[in-house]
């Protein structure tokens, strides 16, 4: 395995000249986009750098735990940057800055619903899950019900949101990569692949980790400068950047107040709950759980991840309306066929991308393109590590073999799992790549709010919480999460290509209806069911109630 993993490393940098050569005006038809020879240096060093990394944790990775969590030896700091980093995806970086480009205020709502989700996890979550957990979030829910069951549907949850979450990352990274450096995007998504599978392949969990700390302080730091060189522009006071972008604004003061995104109450509060729940039901976020030594670990990494991330989420705000300020000296530059940033290189979600050659030039641009690029590469990287543990961890390992299986055959089982997700991750990139990335993170978080989250929950908080009532629930929630986002306009119409008007599902996400019926049935089956098991599930709920709030055991556990 070493020496086929130094061979696959140095195949992986013997790319970066051949990037830098094939990344020119005449790499795609479609796309008149000179060479930005500094964008290219500063990606190949990003890149160059990063499989250093890998190559490292390589070495130390050695056991399914290593792989997973590297070995539990992540400090709060670290971790809670690392969350930061896996956390602030393309959706944040790109989009947030995005729809504020596009909308004004309105944008702030996905700000604040993906930041209000933090407490949540901090004072019901993240104890609770290093306690009990060992390398997913399965552990945890499967703690005193039926193993097998739980470990299925808790893998098919999982593999849901990573998949419609990926297919997001993946088209946007193709996107990102095929406008800055003339790549077609075929090569594009091919690279970004690639590029993932020698990190998670090799170093696992350790090398990921390190690849999400060094993301996170070059896109803090780069929105930082960002942010402070528009407001520079007005000398500090917001009230005048506000007052420019309405100006400016073929919506005008539309853009302050609340409506012209989401424009009725139900869809607002359904939105809120997707972005805010779903935070929570995120598998390759709660398996940065199990990286840290103990629990008072896991809650300083989710402290330190609040600061960093709310502070990134102000900066999104103003990096949204300062591209309104530089890039629209003209109402109409912007705004073809009835919607602003249509006519920006790479549409909408490229406004924070344009904007850093706006405020810095060549050189910044050059630095915020590898910044998203990494951005992107390190969530998709997290995205693939969790998927391969449900797989190898909660599948293989968990309900196939029973448990009887030794820690190389299930890292050996990762491994091969890690290669197909990263091959089916590039297929659904180039399958996606006209499709809407924004409602491909929303039905990923829409789903784990309804699938993923009301078990957890339920299974950690209530006695009365049965196998039959867990899965009955989590079905109930997966299903009707997926079928009612389909059938909303932002999908049936502007995905699948159906006549205005013909959706059936008339609002912007689905949560309110199914996480509200995944929790009712949880309830409901779960009281209604008598069986010996069921007695046996909730006695056992007070040893569990212990072990999650003091640790007594779990020590004893992750050494198994």
């Amino acid at each position: 395995m070493k020496s086929i993993g130094k061979n696959f490393f140095l195949w992986g940098v013997s790319w970066l000249p051949a990037l830098a050569l094939a990344a020119g005006p005449d790499a795609g038809q479609t796309i008149k986009q000179s060479t930005n020879w500094t964008a290219i240096v500063m990606f190949a060093l990003f890149v160059g750098a990063t499989l250093w990394i890998t190559k490292w944790a390589a070495s130390k990775t050695r056991t399914a735990a290593d792989f997973y969590t590297a070995g539990g030896g992540i400090s709060g700091f670290q971790n809670g940057l690392a969350i930061a980093g896996d956390y602030m995806s393309a959706a944040s970086f790109l989009g947030i800055s995005g729809l504020v480009f596009a909308n004004g205020f309105d944008g702030l709502i996905f700000s604040i619903g993906w930041l209000v989700g933090w407490p949540v996890i901090t004072f019901l979550m993240a104890e609770r899950l290093r306690n009990l957990g060992k390398f997913t979030f399965a552990d945890v829910a499967s703690y005193r019900f039926a193993q097998t069951p739980m470990r299925t549907f808790a893998a098919l949850g999982s593999l849901t949101v990573v998949a419609f979450y990926m297919i997001a990352q993946m088209v946007g990274a193709g996107q990102l990569i095929k406008v800055l450096f003339g790549l077609d995007y075929i090569v594009a998504e091919v690279l970004v692949g690639a590029i993932m599978m020698m990190y998670v392949l090799f170093g696992g969990m350790t090398a990921t980790t390190w690849v999400q700390i060094i993301k996170a302080v070059m896109l803090l730091g780069g929105a930082s400068f960002m942010a402070l060189a528009v407001l520079l522009q007005f000398g500090f006071n917001p009230e005048n950047l506000f007052a420019k972008a309405v100006e400016v604004h073929s919506k005008k003061e539309a853009i302050m107040a609340p409506g012209a995104l989401i424009k009725d109450p139900i869809s607002a509060i359904s939105v809120g709950m997707a972005l805010m729940f779903g935070t929570a039901g995120l598998p390759h976020i709660l398996q940065r759980f199990f990286t840290v030594p103990n629990a008072k670990e896991a809650r300083k990494s989710v402290a330190w991840a609040t600061t960093w991330i709310g502070y990134f989420y102000i900066l999104t705000f103003v990096i949204g309306f300062g591209a309104i300020t530089n890039l629209i000296p003209n109402p109409l530059d912007y705004f073809v066929d009835g919607e602003i940033g249509k006519g920006l290189k790479g549409g909408g979600n490229m406004a924070a991308v344009h904007l850093a050659q706006a405020v810095g030039g060549d050189v910044f641009l050059g630095f915020i393109s590898a910044v998203a690029f990494a951005t992107i590469l390190a969530v998709v990287a997290g995205l693939t590590l969790s998927g391969a543990s449900a797989v190898s961890h909660d599948l293989y390992a968990s309900v196939w073999r029973r448990g009887h299986v030794d820690s190389a055959a299930e890292l050996r089982v990762s491994r091969i799992t890690t290669l197909i997700l990263g091959l089916v991750a590039v297929g659904l990139g180039i399958a996606f790549e006209k499709e809407n990335v924004a409602y491909m993170v929303m039905l990923a978080f829409t789903v784990a709010c309804s699938a993923n989250f009301p078990i957890l929950f339920m299974a950690v908080l209530w006695k009365d919480c049965t196998t039959r009532g867990a899965i009955a629930g989590g079905v109930v929630g997966l299903v009707s999460s997926v079928v009612l986002t389909i059938g909303s306009a932002s999908v049936w119409e502007a995905v699948l290509g159906n006549p205005k008007g013909s959706a059936w599902f008339p609002y912007s996400s689905a949560a309110l209806f199914s996480m509200s019926a995944a929790f009712l049935t949880i309830w409901l089956v779960s009281k209604l069911d008598k069986s010996p098991q069921a007695q046996k599930e909730r006695a056992l709920f007070e040893d569990q109630r212990i072990r999650s709030e003091t640790g007594v055991g779990a020590a004893t556990a992750l050494a198994h």
